[in-house]
């Protein structure tokens, strides 16, 4: 197991996407857990999904940061694309670790709204890279930077579970071209600039307050409103669906483990560069999640006890840019932290059905 060479506590962290799924929930367990910890959190909070759960996302962040009162936190609405914005806080602030989790996000959308993942996925993750940069030749330079990839990077890969090792230039979507991208813009930097970085590809996170885009959101959304629900590849899909405190404590573990910077043969920096999956390595079948999604539904009172779900089911073909399994091999993330994802499906769609209900006050 490596052992941390960064405390948070006392630290300055940037987290970009603060208002996102993942940001805010990573805002919320370091306002809890890390003592004298200050959080600059940026967003530009885009109507993409409803943005009244990111408005509830930071009142959550606001609360807990009263009752905290010996940790700080600042919010920044911003895009990560305004290149004088990133640099201003970077000046502003001295980060000592930075998480880049903004992103656009979404596979099929990136096929009719393309620009937006161009801006934000690359110019974006470009400003931040550039930022950190900066600050490699001062007093103050950034200890670590962690950025959000995506198991999308693996696209029609044969083998499975999906590992760091295996070649990923096989993306099938602008989406999954643009994370590719900010790994190898990322390795890049890390060799030029001896900037230690760390990817993280995110498989299917869930759970509550998460995106409406995602399947169990939306179906949840379709069925209460008497919709039908598709189910793509005629219900033939897997998905290592990972609880959103799993991804949380993956990426903690990983913000406080920087790579080591070291020098090759030849006196030049080896790029102090790595990546991890982190997923929950059980892979559910869509029609058994579909199944579990509808009993918590009942569970929680969201849906009235006759609810006919057969009736509003629809197995459809797949859709362009989707795979038909994500499975990621977590061996690395176990070796180096001794954690991995282990949150049961039924236990997340659980927790999801009782915030739905209590949030939109079914």
């Amino acid at each position: 197991m490596l052992q941390a060479n960064i405390n948070l506590e006392n630290k300055t962290v940037l987290i970009t996407g603060a208002a996102g799924f993942i940001g805010s929930n990573l805002v919320t367990e370091l306002l809890r857990t890390v003592p004298q910890i200050m959080i600059v959190g940026l967003d530009n909070m885009n109507d993409y999904y409803d943005v009244s759960i990111k408005d509830y996302r930071l009142g959550e962040i606001e609360k807990l940061s009263a009752e905290h009162t010996d940790s700080s936190w600042i919010f920044v609405r911003g895009n990560i694309a305004d290149r004088e914005l990133i640099d201003r806080l970077f000046d502003e602030y001295n980060f000592d670790v930075v998480v880049n989790l903004a992103a656009q996000a979404g596979v099929r959308y990136s096929i009719t709204n393309p620009d937006v993942y161009i801006e934000s996925n690359i110019i974006g993750f470009y400003n931040i890279l550039e930022a950190c940069r900066a600050t490699m030749k001062t007093a103050h330079p950034v200890e670590h930077l962690v950025y959000a990839s995506s198991s999308s990077v693996y696209g029609t890969n044969k083998k499975i579970p999906y590992s760091t090792d295996d070649k990923v230039d096989n993306p099938v979507s602008l989406y999954a071209a643009t994370k590719k991208s900010n790994e190898l813009m990322a390795h890049a930097y890390s060799k030029l600039y001896n900037i230690p970085s760390t990817g993280l590809r995110f498989f299917t996170v869930y759970g509550p307050a998460g995106r409406p885009d995602m399947a169990y959101f939306g179906f949840t959304n379709k069925l209460l409103k008497g919709q039908t629900i598709e189910i793509f590849n005629y219900g033939n899909c897997k998905r290592d669906f990972t609880y959103v405190d799993d991804i949380v404590t993956g990426v903690k573990h990983v913000m406080q483990n920087a790579p080591e910077k070291q020098d090759g043969e030849d006196g030049l920096p080896l790029p102090p560069y790595r990546v991890y999956n982190i997923g929950n390595n059980n892979p559910e079948n869509l029609l058994d999640f579909v199944t579990i999604l509808q009993e918590e539904l009942l569970r929680a009172k969201v849906l009235p006890e006759d609810y006919d779900f057969e009736a509003h089911k629809k197995l459809v073909p797949m859709q362009p840019g989707d795979v038909p399994i994500t499975y990621a091999d977590v061996s690395a993330l176990e070796r180096d932290f001794g954690f991995k994802p282990s949150t049961s499906l039924r236990e997340g769609l659980r927790k999801f059905a009782e915030w739905y209900k209590e949030f939109y006050k079914v």
